[in-house]
């Protein structure tokens, strides 16, 4: 994984994207008329998001400040990993999507890097073709956050 101290800002973005497309091949894909942050993740075969990165209003998210935050949503299929997850810093029941199947996680360094990426792993694996499904032997490696 890649030195968090070297992250800030929109290098988390950036390290996020470059994540994916080196592990599932996955370039971005920009579909909002006049949106130019605002990045969808999906499967090639299927087309189903597996991610959605934007930058938000931080105060849209019950933050205590003024400006925008980069944040990701990930899917989870476990409701009560789910409950966890939005108890913990830098996560939040989903901004813009169903908050019960979705969470929001900061891209401002609260949520480790490694943490994100094992995040986006469930997604991915969360919306996987029933096809690739079924080739798969392995269960979606979810980690318990720290807390």
């Amino acid at each position: 994984m890649m030195n968090e101290e070297k992250l800030q800002d929109h290098s988390y973005r950036k390290a996020v994207l470059a994540y994916v497309k080196k592990k599932y091949h996955t370039k971005e894909d920009y579909p909002f008329k006049r949106d130019e942050v605002s990045a969808v993740l999906r499967h090639e075969d299927n087309k189903k998001w597996y991610g959605l990165l934007m930058d938000v209003e931080g105060a849209k998210l019950g933050l205590p400040m003024e400006g925008s935050v980069s944040m990701i949503n990930v899917k989870i299929s476990d409701q009560m990993f789910h409950d966890i997850l939005v108890q913990q810093e830098g996560y939040f029941p989903a901004y813009h999507m169903n908050k019960r199947a979705w969470i929001t996680i900061l891209l401002d360094g609260t949520v480790p890097f490694e943490e994100i990426c094992n995040m986006i792993d469930a997604s991915y694996e969360a919306t996987v073709s029933p096809k690739k499904k079924r080739k798969s032997n392995s269960p979606a490696n979810l980690h318990i956050p720290r807390t």
